[in-house]
């Protein structure tokens, strides 16, 4: 007898529809499982077979095929144990109505016992089932709370296979029913181990980085030692905006897909703030492997990629940068498929002015030969700092300050400014689908928004050639400026605005690091 189920296949962060057919032949004894499924798939008539045993299910003495289809994709994982033995259950006649099977996707892992345990990546199958015709989906329990928060699809939650097998059997309440969820949890206060009321001195730094969190934008910050770089990066998740519902949801599939969701019931509520090594390696930060896996620039979708000391980074690693930034994906080819990690996130680096660290200093000498401060720079390269929008010199606090009782500005008060900001970004790209910031504008959005009078364009060109900017910096000074004008709710662009978004390009001032 031949019985159909459904399941999904994790292609990178997306899943895809897989059908499994299960046919039981009178003849023959060894069983069988095609469809390119690797070690752990092939695996599962095993654990099926002890599952039955343990449940009181007869396991077929004769042949079995089990087909995965489309034939032409790999199958990873132990999540097919589920829908191999429902149908294993159904050809051999041990489930009631069987071909009802076929209305419901079906994924989980099986222990020796018949429980079933939680798989990675429940929520781009439950997303992947609400593409679906039948938009009805079985996941182990655990994974139940994930699955919830996918609209428009009934959801149910298995502990065990007898449970699975009595559902079928018309017990409607033998499997958990999933719930609605309501997103609002994501605008309630929260409280961050990091706040800019900490930081004395450094204004011009705050300012900088409350203008690259309202506008999405990158930054380089840079300075001597104990300046105040990586304090101050860490405080940037603090003035972000909440996550909406559709980038909490995004965010969330590409920790559910890499298993690394700690808890199965909630969405991410914080924004991600990712601070790799700087001996990372290029497919640690850009993604890959034999399967491919989302790197630490997937990981900070919709957060913040930390990069400290980045010109001790390889090289290689830097330049593969290059493009994620620009495009804000990363697409990688493997075995002649090629997968789209999305990437969206806000850079953030910090590094010395030079080896030694004091050029440019204030009170000390730098200790650097001639050349040596311009070698260092150079590891950077030009196309990398030409992405950054940002790049802000942070000289040392001063003592008075340190010993300052003045009250700082909270970052709660940071954060209330940038959520207005945003929320005009937000009405302004309300037709373009996956834009929420002026850093993702571009084209005719660009064109249509940052528009300059006379002496705004007349300071842009004075600008231009003085810095020898090129035209991708031109573009990013306009976002910095509108992004500036949206932070003082302003319509229009003024020259105001152009002039302090110039003044953050501190890398391209002539004479600089020279």
């Amino acid at each position: 007898m031949l019985i159909t189920t459904f399941g999904s296949a994790l292609q990178g962060v997306e899943a895809i529809p897989i059908t499994i057919e299960v046919n039981w032949l009178l003849t023959g004894k060894s069983s069988l499982i095609v469809g390119l499924p690797d070690s752990a798939v092939r695996e599962s008539l095993e654990r099926i077979e002890s599952a039955f045993k343990t449940n009181g299910y007869r396991f077929p003495r004769t042949k079995l095929i089990i087909n995965l289809a489309p034939a032409d994709i790999r199958k990873n994982g132990t999540a097919f144990d589920l829908p191999i033995a429902l149908g294993i259950l159904g050809a051999s006649g041990q489930i009631e109505e069987p071909d009802t099977l076929a209305d419901f996707i079906i994924m989980g892992e099986l222990s020796l016992t018949g429980a079933v345990r939680p798989i990675k990546g429940a929520l781009p199958i439950a997303i992947q089932t609400q593409r679906s015709a039948s938009k009805k989906l079985i996941v182990p329990v655990a994974n139940l709370g994930e699955a919830e928060w996918v609209e428009g699809i009934s959801v149910w939650g298995a502990e065990r296979l007898h449970d699975i097998v009595s559902f079928f059997a018309g017990r409607t309440d033998a499997l958990k029913a999933g719930q609605k969820k309501s997103t609002a949890f994501l605008h309630q206060p929260k409280l961050f181990p990091f706040d800019f009321s900490q930081v004395r001195g450094q204004q011009q730094a705050k300012r900088a980085l409350e203008i690259a969190a309202a506008g999405g934008h990158h930054a380089l910050l840079v300075g001597a030692p104990g300046a105040g770089k990586t304090m101050l990066a860490k405080r940037v998740a603090s003035i972000l905006p909440p996550f909406s519902a559709a980038e909490a949801l995004e965010t969330t599939k590409i920790y559910s897909a890499v298993g690394k969701i700690s808890d199965h019931s909630n969405l991410l509520t914080d924004r991600p703030f990712r601070n790799p090594h700087h001996s990372i390696s290029d497919k640690a930060l850009i993604g890959g492997g034999a399967i491919p896996q989302p790197g630490e620039i997937s990981l900070a979708h919709n957060g913040v990629l930390f990069l400290d000391e980045l010109p001790e980074f390889k090289r290689t690693v830097l330049d593969m940068l290059r493009q994620p930034i620009e495009e804000r994906r990363v697409c990688i080819a493997r075995m002649g498929r090629s997968l789209e990690f999305p990437a969206s996130f806000m850079l953030i680096a910090a590094m010395n002015p030079c080896p030694c660290g004091f050029y440019n200093h204030p009170s000390r000498s730098c200790q650097c030969a001639p050349g040596e401060v311009r070698r260092y720079l150079h590891r950077l390269f030009g196309p990398l700092l030409d992405r950054i929008d940002l790049q802000i010199e942070i000289l040392p606090v001063l003592p008075t300050e340190i010993g300052s009782t003045t009250s700082t500005e909270s970052s709660q008060t940071i954060r209330e400014r940038v959520v207005q900001a945003r929320a005009i970004q937000a009405n302004r790209m309300k037709q373009e689908p996956g834009r929420y910031c002026n850093a993702q504008l571009e084209g005719t959005l660009l064109e249509k928004n940052c528009r300059l009078d006379i002496s705004g364009r007349e300071l842009l060109r004075s600008a231009m050639e003085k810095l020898r900017l090129s035209a991708r910096a031109y573009d990013r000074l306009l976002k910095i400026a509108r992004t500036i004008a949206d932070l003082a709710q302003h319509e229009t662009l003024l020259t105001e605005h152009l002039a302090e978004a110039i003044q953050y390009r501190s890398l391209d001032r002539e004479n600089w690091a020279r």
